[in-house]
């Protein structure tokens, strides 16, 4: 799909690869309803998209609030008068903890951001888009969608059923005007930690780290040439790119890889 002259949802536009969309996008001559939960955030991305080529709208939003979400489409086409795409990006990791020390809250949360708050979103859009001439659903799973991590295990569950999500759209929606692609970003620089209310792994908060994440920067560009080019899925970082292979090839392997990496990592 073409981006200029589009209006793009992008969630979690107040930081990290969000914002990075939310700005490649503008420089694409796309406009852009950005959605946070972060008021300050949202509005830091808007003053860095500044009066571009696109124009940017901040929207705060709680996407785990479907009554809200339901209600946000009407917002969106208010200001803007149509919509061509949306970008399910918004996420959050669990503390880094096993599923038996969780809490029912701490579990729900990760799945009411990751799952529902992507699920509640397309829902609500989907209507919109299918009357368009052509349109866009990106949803964001991860690395940790197709490859169990410990520690992140319902982190995981919430991102492979994003991704399930993602596959069976494409199928449902494969004779219509939208296309559909699903994203699985590797480690990304970005502020997902802090935005999770979780402190960092005693292994990473000092020292050299044991990987080097790739900028949210070139994350967004990859992503949004994926979805210029209709791509089916987008895998971001070489980590992701080598651990979708091995994970396809070894599951077993893979899998015990990275509980190695992963003791190593949180001691």
């Amino acid at each position: 799909m073409q981006l200029a002259n589009k209006t793009i949802v992008v969630t979690g536009a107040g930081g990290g690869i969000g914002r990075e969309l939310s700005i490649q996008l503008a420089q694409r001559g796309a406009n852009v309803a950005g959605v946070d939960i972060n008021p300050e955030t949202l509005g830091e991305t808007g003053r860095i998209i500044g009066t571009g080529h696109g124009q940017f709208k901040g929207f705060q939003l709680d996407i785990t609030n479907q009554e809200k979400v339901n209600a946000f489409p009407a917002e969106v086409l208010t200001h803007f008068g149509n919509v061509d795409g949306i970008i399910n990006n918004a996420g959050i990791i669990q503390p880094f903890r096993p599923v038996l020390e969780l809490t029912m809250e701490d579990i729900n949360r990760v799945m009411a951001v990751n799952f529902y708050g992507t699920l509640y979103l397309t829902k609500a859009f989907l209507p919109i888009l299918l009357q368009r001439p052509e349109a866009h659903i990106a949803n964001v799973s991860s690395m940790g969608g197709f490859l169990p991590v410990p520690g992140q295990t319902i982190y995981g569950a919430a991102k492979a059923a994003v991704k399930l999500l993602t596959e069976g759209l494409y199928a449902e929606l494969k004779d219509t005007n939208v296309r559909v692609t699903v994203i699985f970003p590797g480690a990304i620089a970005t502020n997902i930690m802090q935005n999770s209310g979780l402190a960092m792994p005693k292994a990473e908060a000092g020292g050299e780290a044991k990987f080097k994440p790739i900028p949210a920067r070139l994350a967004a560009g990859q992503i949004l040439s994926g979805i210029e080019k209709n791509k089916f899925r987008v895998v971001v970082g070489q980590d992701a790119w080598m651990m979708d292979k091995l994970s396809r090839l070894n599951p077993k392997y893979a899998a015990d890889l990275i509980q190695r990496k992963m003791r190593s990592l949180l001691g």
